[in-house]
């Protein structure tokens, strides 16, 4: 429902029956609300308490204001959520539920109908592929966490990255750990680190027993400053500190800047670990994501661009790593006749049920890719006249998944403005999320070093202060792309009004 479909649905107390009843059969959504002319709500009215007024001699010419009022409207304020508003219709048996500020004026409305229809931020896609590979390790019993469809999945995908070499794992953190620990991390290193990314990207180096330096996004991508990064180096080779690895995150879909960032790393001998858990199918300069680090990491969570459910890859150009990171995986045992363990490992393997699927959402990735821009570009176009509203940009030289679609909201209220946000998407069933909560302001991580882009510039804390990912998944319908395009746009103008 646009701004202007919730306008029609007010109407004054001046209006007669028979003009509210038009307005019922032209809105179609079983309910008006009653407004003064300031916008405070005086009733709500429906076609029951139409036909009740008919039965009783009520002339079609008489006002809104003629008709009994048994009770105040039932209604929720700005601060409900939407377990508030669901429990409200099912104590008073109604589907509708007008929203109010705190003036007391109409604002918005919630219905059943869009309650019971969710919205999600990245739900998975699959097709018809999927379910005869899955049928296929089934059949020849190919059930274990080996077998021909993870041989296969691993050839797959690292052909389409573009590297020699890839070893299936059962999450995208266990790909991050096998990768920074035959980086040879381990207790007193130092290893540097985006600060805006998912904990993931942080907690490995933290479990090794090596502390995180964290470095600040660059305005542009979002991605890790090569500015705040030549700053750190800088520092920590100033105080005899050579950093072990460096984790490169590629944030929402997006490579971080690798013309600057790659010859930085080498030329202080800091290998990195590519973080591409969010930017499969993304290039850089007709480059893959993933193909740039010594090392680089997928994964295949439920909600990225393709899923196994559950799952990742760490990938390379050095066979030696990534035979190494396949043993380490099964519980790094030797070549024997018994178990013979000299090193110790985890149990970290793909199944081969979840390979099957893998390779069938492989094969429809470009699609997925497209799919997910689509619903970028619709957002933007409808958008593009919020004032107040940046969205993450695709620089020259990028291609972009737009595994979720980003913007950031700026201004000092930008934070207030965020959150009402996200509490008016999710009233109406919407599922949206805040950027990621830099991992330098994480409590697990106070007192670790932090280097922002600029002095006094902390581009990742105005990210996530500001931050919204809207929902991106590449089985939206163009329906619910319009709709959550529709529910930003009111939520935004909400909150000016709401604010002044």
């Amino acid at each position: 429902m646009n701004l202007n479909a919730f306008s029609a649905l007010c109407m004054s107390p001046g209006a007669t029956l028979h003009e509210a009843l038009a307005r019922l059969d032209a809105t179609a959504q079983g309910i008006l609300l009653v407004t003064d002319p300031r916008g405070h709500l005086l009733r709500t009215i429906t076609d029951g308490d139409l036909r009740r007024a008919a039965l009783a001699g009520t002339p079609s010419t008489a006002p809104l204001s003629a008709l009994p009022t048994a009770h105040a409207p039932h209604r929720v304020g700005l601060q409900a959520s939407q377990r508030d508003v669901l429990a409200l219709m099912d104590a008073q048996r109604i589907d509708h539920v007008p929203v109010v500020d705190a003036a007391g004026r109409a604002v918005d409305l919630i219905t059943r109908r869009e309650l019971s229809q969710r919205v999600y931020l990245s739900s998975p896609h699959l097709g018809d592929d999927e379910v005869a590979l899955v049928q296929e390790a089934f059949t020849s019993n190919w059930i274990a966490p080996l077998g021909p469809h993870v041989d296969a999945f691993e050839r797959e995908l690292a052909a389409l990255v573009g590297v020699q070499h890839a070893a299936a794992t059962s999450s995208g953190t266990a790909a991050l750990h096998l990768g920074l620990r035959l980086l040879g991390v381990g207790p007193g290193d130092v290893v540097l680190c985006s600060s805006l990314t998912f904990v993931a990207s942080a907690n490995p180096i933290k479990q090794l027993g090596a502390t995180p330096v964290f470095i600040d996004s660059e305005p542009q991508s979002w991605n890790m400053s090569p500015q705040a990064l030549t700053t750190a180096l800088a520092a920590l080779q100033a105080d005899g500190v050579t950093p072990k690895a460096a984790v490169v995150v590629n944030l929402y879909g997006q490579s971080a800047e690798m013309d600057a960032i790659v010859p930085l790393l080498e030329r202080y001998g800091v290998p990195m670990l590519e973080d591409a858990a969010e930017s499969l199918g993304a290039s850089y300069k007709d480059r893959p994501s993933g193909s740039f680090g010594k090392l680089a990491v997928f994964s295949f969570n439920g909600n990225k661009i393709i899923t196994t459910s559950g799952g990742g890859m760490l990938v390379g150009n050095d066979a030696t790593l990534i035979d190494h990171a396949r043993k380490l995986s099964t519980q790094a045992r030797e070549p024997a006749r018994h178990y013979e363990h000299i090193e110790d490992g985890y149990n970290y393997r793909l199944s081969n049920v979840l390979a099957g699927i893998g390779r069938g959402q492989l094969r429809v990735l470009e699609q997925r890719v497209q799919s997910r821009r689509a619903v970028f570009a619709q957002y933007r176009d409808a958008l593009g006249a919020v004032p107040g509203l940046r969205w993450m940009v695709e620089p020259e030289g990028h291609r972009s998944t737009r595994w979720l679609s980003a913007f950031v909201l700026e201004g000092d209220d930008a934070q207030a403005r965020r959150d009402a946000l996200l509490d008016f998407l999710e009233r109406h069933n919407v599922e949206a999320r805040p950027v990621w909560k830099p991992m330098h302001l994480q409590p697990l991580y106070t007192g670790c070093r932090y280097f922002p882009h600029d002095a006094g510039h902390d581009v990742s804390r105005a990210l996530f202060e500001g931050g919204v990912c809207l929902p991106s998944g590449s089985n939206m319908s163009a329906a619910q792309r319009t709709r959550v395009g529709e529910l930003v746009a009111r939520g935004l103008g909400l909150t000016v009004r709401s604010a002044a």
